[in-house]
C-alpha cells in the first residue's frame, strides 16, 4: 500500500549527508530526488503548489479522480529502476495494467484503426485500411526498431554536454535519415494518407510537430511495441505519490507553497535557492525541474553566466498550447475504449494553424481518456470519468481565452456526442477546462506551452539546454526542456543522466 509521507517535513539537523535542492515535484524532479537519495545526497524538493505532481497531478472533483497531464504510461522499467534504487519493489505500491489495444484512432469519415502491441493484430488493421501498405509497414517498422534501440536505448540516457557529443553521433543520425521529419521518413515508406497519420502523428504527444520534428521521433511507434502502453490503477498520480514515497523513505524532504524566487550563486557555482517568503536554503547542488525557459530567464542569479540568454530564450520555438476538459458523466459510456483519437477533417493544415499561424481554427483533433474504462474506481458509481485535449495556439496566438475556452468546450461536447458519446450534454455532472493561461500561471510554462521548448532538431540533443549548466556549476536541469525532451520516458531519462553528470554525494564532503 501507499503511505502518505509528510510533504513538509523539516530534515533532521544531524543528518549530515551532502544536500541536493531539487526545484519542482513533476517527474523529472522526483526521479532526480530518488536517483540523488540513492547517492548518498539529503534531499529537498520544492514546489510552489499545494499539490505535488507538477503537471502530472491530481484533481479531485465531485467523487471523480483525474489525471491532470500525463496518462499513457510507456518503458516502465524507468519507473521500476527508481523503485530498485530505494530498496523497494514497484508491484507493492503500484498496481500497472498494460492495455491492448493501447488506442483507437477515429478519422473524421468514421473509420478507425486500432492500435494493438501484437504485430500481426496490427498488420491486419494495415491491410484492413491500406491493403497496399502491408510491406511498408512492416519495413517501417524494422526502421522505427533501429531508430529506438540507438535513439532511445543508446542516446536517451547520455548526456550531450559537448558538441563532440553531437558529433559522434552524426553517422547514425545520416543512417537513420535524422534529417527529415517524423512524417516526411514514413511517407518514404507507405502511400495512404491515413497510414500515414497513424505512423506520423507521435510527436504531438511530446509537443513536436510531425512534419518538423526531427525523424529520430519515429522511435515512439517501436518503443510502445517493446514496452507496451500502461495504466497504473488509481491514475498515474498514484506514481506521483509513490515516488513521494520513495523519497521520504531515503530521508528526503518534500515541501509544498515553497515557491523558489532565486537560484543562488557564488564564485560561478549554485549554492542554493532563496524562497519567494525570503527563507535561503544552502545546497551543495541544485537541481531544476522547472519550465527550463523560466529556470534560466527569471530564477537564475542575473549575474551568474549563461549559454541561454534572454535573447535566445525569445527566439526559442516552444510547443503548442493545450486545451484540456475534465468531465464527469452519470451513466457509462462502455462503447468508448480507454484512449481515443478523433481526428477533424484536416492534418497538415491544422498542425499549420496551431503551431505556425497560431490560429484557434472550428476544426479540430480530440483525444479522449476514459480512465474508467479500465478503473471504475475513479468514478462514482455507474458514472465516467473523461479528459478531452485539443492542441491550441500557445499564448504567443492572440486568443482571448477567456471567451474562448468555454466556446471550445462547448465544441468538444458537440462533437463527442456527434460520433461517440450520444446524449452527453445531458448526462454532465462535473466539469473543468484549463487552458495555455493556466499552463502559464500554475506551471510557470513560458507562453503556456504544453511541453516547452518544442523538440525540432536545432532544438535537440547538443543544441538543446544541457542537463548539467554550461556556465554554471552545480546547477542541473531535469524534465521536459532539457535532453532528451518531453513525455515520460524523455523526463525520466532526463532524471537518469543525473548518474553520470552529478559526482556522488562523497565528492561533496569538506
Amino acid at each position: 500500500m501507499l503511505t502518505s509521507p509528510d510533504r513538509n517535513r523539516r530534515f533532521d539537523p544531524s543528518d549530515r549527508r551532502p544536500h541536493a535542492v531539487v526545484i519542482g515535484s513533476g517527474f523529472g524532479g522526483l526521479a532526480a530526488a530518488v536517483r540523488l537519495g540513492a547517492r548518498g545526497f539529503r534531499v529537498t524538493v520544492l514546489e510552489r503548489l499545494e499539490r505535488i505532481g507538477g503537471r502530472a497531478s491530481v484533481l479531485m472533483q465531485d467523487g471523480f479522480t483525474f489525471d491532470r497531464g500525463p496518462t499513457i504510461v510507456t518503458a516502465p522499467f524507468l519507473f521500476e529502476e527508481l523503485w530498485t534504487l530505494a530498496g523497494r519493489r514497484m508491484q507493492d505500491d503500484v498496481d500497472l495494467r498494460a492495455l491492448d489495444p493501447f488506442y483507437r484512432i477515429r478519422f473524421d469519415d468514421g473509420s478507425h484503426v486500432d492500435c494493438f502491441r501484437d504485430a500481426d493484430a496490427m498488420r491486419a488493421e494495415v491491410a484492413r485500411i491500406a491493403p497496399g501498405d502491408v510491406e511498408g509497414w512492416d519495413r517501417f517498422m524494422v526502421m522505427a526498431r533501429e531508430i529506438c534501440r540507438v535513439g532511445f536505448e543508446q542516446l536517451g540516457h547520455r548526456p550531450f554536454s559537448s558538441l563532440a557529443d553531437m558529433v559522434r553521433i552524426a553517422p547514425n543520425l545520416v543512417r537513420l535519415q535524422g534529417w527529415r521529419s517524423v512524417h516526411g521518413l514514413v511517407s518514404s515508406f507507405v502511400r495512404s494518407p491515413k497510414l500515414r497519420t497513424v505512423l506520423s502523428f507521435h510527436p504531438l504527444l511530446i509537443g513536436g510537430n510531425p512534419f518538423r520534428a526531427p525523424a529520430i521521433y519515429c522511435l515512439i511507434p517501436d518503443l510502445e511495441r517493446r514496452w507496451g502502453v500502461h495504466y497504473p490503477i488509481g491514475g498515474v498520480g498514484r506514481l506521483v505519490d509513490g515516488l513521494a514515497g520513495l523519497i521520504a523513505g531515503q530521508g528526503g524532504t518534500l515541501r509544498t507553497r515553497a515557491e523558489v524566487a532565486l537560484i543562488e550563486t557564488a564564485d560561478g557555482r549554485a549554492t542554493g535557492v532563496r524562497l519567494a517568503s525570503g527563507e535561503r536554503i544552502a545546497a551543495e547542488l541544485v537541481v531544476s525541474n522547472a519550465d527550463t525557459a523560466t529556470t534560466y530567464g527569471h530564477l537564475l542569479d542575473k549575474a551568474a553566466p549563461r549559454r541561454w540568454s534572454d535573447r535566445r530564450i525569445a527566439r526559442a520555438r516552444h510547443s503548442m498550447g493545450l486545451l484540456v476538459w475534465y468531465f464527469g458523466t452519470k451513466g457509462r459510456f462502455d462503447g468508448v475504449g480507454h484512449h481515443t483519437i478523433l481526428l477533424g477533417p484536416r492534418y497538415q493544415g491544422l498542425i499549420e494553424d496551431v503551431f505556425d499561424r497560431k490560429r484557434l481554427t472550428e476544426d479540430f483533433s480530440i483525444y479522449l481518456h476514459r480512465p474508467s474504462a479500465s478503473d471504475p474506481a475513479v468514478a462514482p458509481a455507474g458514472c465516467d470519468a473523461f479528459y478531452a485535449l485539443t492542441p491550441v495556439p500557445n499564448l504567443r496566438g492572440d486568443v482571448e481565452w477567456t471567451v474562448e475556452a468555454e466556446r471550445r468546450r462547448a465544441a468538444i461536447a458537440r462533437r463527442l456526442e456527434e460520433t461517440l458519446m450520444p446524449g452527453l450534454s445531458g448526462r454532465i455532472v462535473t466539469s473543468k477546462v484549463i487552458t495555455p493561461v493556466d499552463f502559464r500561471d500554475d506551471y510557470l510554462s513560458a507562453h503556456g506551452a504544453g511541453f516547452g521548448f518544442e523538440p525540432i532538431l536545432t532544438q535537440s540533443a547538443w543544441f538543446r539546454p544541457h542537463n548539467r549548466s554550461e556556465t554554471v556549476r552545480d546547477l542541473f536541469l531535469v524534465g521536459a526542456g532539457t535532453h532528451p525532451g518531453a513525455g515520460l520516458p524523455g523526463v525520466l531519462s532526463s532524471a537518469r543522466i543525473l548518474d553520470t553528470v552529478v559526482p556522488h554525494a562523497s565528492a561533496y564532503l569538506r
